[in-house]
């Protein structure tokens, strides 16, 4: 086992001098907080995570969450240090002011998140679906579900759910069955859903679900779901709680591979009268909705991928320092940190995992960019560029997250694959990442249909030339090599748009093969480019004696292992791309 400490000196450098934390309080008029914000509000997080949460982690892999008498039981400590998590104010940090939130910026929000994902991944999963549902009430909500709702949820006082999937619809939503009937000024709920993250607990006073169904008449399809809010226990007309519980309980619980803290239900709405909801938006519109949720939800779970694989590589890099195994040619015995291959597999995780903040990090701050940008030009090219970061910072960074935890494992040997040890759990963690809020797959065709044809690659073209913008501002001797392999990675994707511009419109098959290899090309890209963004600024920085040398000098030979060791995967990358769907599709199902 190991302790967590929140990589502090890395996540203030990727805030200030990546992200523009102090610019963003400026033009979100918080000038007040401007200066030593990060660092500040970091130190009390990281106490807390360190604390309190990651003790826990174990706890919660031990001792999973359970059903008893029709309601679930959560790991014993989760409750207490929710309620210090919510008597910090953290649920409230970058949520609406007008609701009770401190409307700090989301690029510092995600700093903290990983925090919280780190130490306790599984207990972690239900602030972060109360953030979507918050998200999406603040989007689509009216007034009245706004004002009765949102402060609760800001304050942490009740959570949020998503309810999407159901027994014979997974990724297709056009086939869920879950009916909501018209009475008076709310709709009766009948169905049932799977997967449904902390969909019950006894943390708070009450949970607010989120659930997607269809009126009696609706068209076909996805254009026949709407959303509904249904709490589990009712409100007054004023919006106060009441003791009335509503038709919805938690009926199982599934048995997993990892997140064993996070209880994950099988919801039952409308087993007696039905369950009274309330619709979020307009009827029929209720994809649209959700997706709100959906893709806060999916910059979250990239946002997991980086903070498991940091949480293994601390683990990792702990047992390297302690671990004596093997002698040198003098006879004395040495760690395994001594080990040219233990070092290896350390960097490899460590330069992986910067390049993943830096993109985590950096994808989340043009939220922030896109609310408070000037003018309607900018909001939109701000929004655009978050639509298409989005599903590189689920698919990439989570799909990373499986080699940089696998790497962990691998460091410790044989006491890896020894539950005692710890690492393991990581392992598992990590893996339902790739999985949930949209396999590898969905966000691969979401980059290529969404986000790329869409626009004709518009925002693309925009992302690659700010690359190529950025690179030629580099000027240090030190980096032009890495500057040049940045560059010939830009031409991999270059190269790689116009393939999926010409082919993947016509062809779809072509686009459905080629789809994932296009986005891990663009994941690793962009991974490059902020790390030899990050490279440049530490060479600079170096000429000051008052900076961290030891810290800015880790920073320059980190990014220089991924261009030389991770970077050139692009080139692989594109001919995958460009093969498109030849080998794939030619077996007929019966020569598989």
């Amino acid at each position: 086992m190991s302790d967590y400490r929140y990589p502090y000196q890395d996540g203030v450098f990727v805030l200030n001098e990546l992200v523009g934390l102090e610019q963003i309080c400026h033009s979100a008029g918080l000038e007040e907080f401007a200066e030593g914000l990060a660092e500040a509000v970091l130190d009390e997080a990281s106490k807390l995570g360190t604390e309190q949460l990651a003790p826990l982690n174990v706890v919660g892999d031990q001792q999973g969450a359970k059903l008893v008498d029709n309601q679930v039981q959560e790991t014993p400590g989760f409750s207490d240090a929710y309620q210090q998590f919510c008597e910090g104010g953290w649920p409230s940090l970058a949520a609406n002011p007008e609701f009770g939130g401190q409307g700090l910026p989301n690029a510092l929000s995600v700093a903290v998140n990983e925090v919280w994902q780190s130490s306790n991944l599984a207990w972690a999963l239900c602030p972060l679906l109360t953030q979507g549902a918050i998200e999406a009430l603040e989007t689509h909500g009216s007034e009245q579900l706004q004002q009765h709702y949102l402060p609760r949820l800001i304050s942490g006082e009740w959570t949020g759910t998503m309810n999407l999937t159901e027994p014979d619809a997974g990724t297709d939503l056009a086939a869920l069955k879950t009916r909501a009937v018209p009475e008076g000024d709310h709709y009766r709920i009948t169905g049932q859903k799977i997967f449904i993250t902390w969909g019950d607990h006894q943390m708070t006073e009450n949970i607010v679900h989120l659930v997607l169904a269809r009126l009696p008449d609706a068209p076909a399809g996805v254009k026949g779901i709407s959303l509904f809010v249904v709490p589990k226990f009712l409100l007054d007309e004023n919006g106060q709680v009441t003791d009335q519980r509503n038709d919805a309980s938690a009926v199982a619980l599934e048995h997993k591979l990892g997140i064993h803290g996070s209880p994950t239900c099988v919801m039952s709405f409308g087993d007696n009268d039905g369950a009274i909801g309330y619709l979020v938006g307009e009827e029929n519109n209720g994809l649209a909705c959700m997706f709100t949720m959906m893709n806060d939800a999916r910059q979250g779970v990239g946002l997991q991928g980086l903070a498991i694989s940091e949480r293994a590589y601390q683990q990792a890099l702990e047992y390297a320092k302690d671990r004596v195994q093997g002698t040198l040619r003098d006879g004395s015995r040495v760690t395994i940190m001594k080990h040219p291959d233990v070092r290896r597999m350390l960097l490899q995780m460590k330069s992986g995992i910067q390049a993943m903040r830096a993109l985590t990090y950096v994808a989340r701050a043009e939220s922030d960019l896109c609310q408070h940008a000037q003018d309607s030009e900018q909001r939109a090219k701000h929004q655009a560029r978050t639509d298409l970061l989005t599903p590189i910072v689920k698919g990439w960074v989570t799909e990373l997250a499986q080699e940089m935890t696998y790497l962990a494992v691998q460091v410790h040997g044989g006491m890896g694959f020894i539950e005692e040890t710890g690492v393991a759990q990581h392992y598992r963690d990590a893996r339902i990442l790739t999985i949930y809020e949209g396999t590898t797959g969905i966000q691969a065709l979401d980059l290529i249909g969404r986000k790329t044809l869409v626009d004709s690659g518009a925002a693309l073209t925009d992302l690659l030339s700010e690359i190529a913008s950025d690179l030629d501002q580099i000027s240090e001797p030190e980096l032009q090599d890495l500057v040049s392999a940045i560059c010939d990675a830009l031409k991999h994707a270059e190269e790689a748009k116009k393939w999926v511009l010409k082919t993947a419109s016509k062809d779809p098959a072509a686009a459905g093969a080629a789809s994932v290899s296009f986005m891990m090309l663009l994941g690793y890209l962009c991974g490059g480019w902020l790390s030899v963004k990050s490279a440049s600024i530490a060479q600079a920085k170096l000429n000051d004696p008052e900076s961290d040398q030891p810290f800015l000098e880790s920073k320059i030979v980190s990014t220089r292992f991924y261009v030389e060791q991770l970077l050139p995967r692009t080139s692989g990358l594109l001919s995958a791309v460009m093969a498109g769907g030849d080998a794939v599709m030619q077996l007929s199902e019966e020569q598989f």
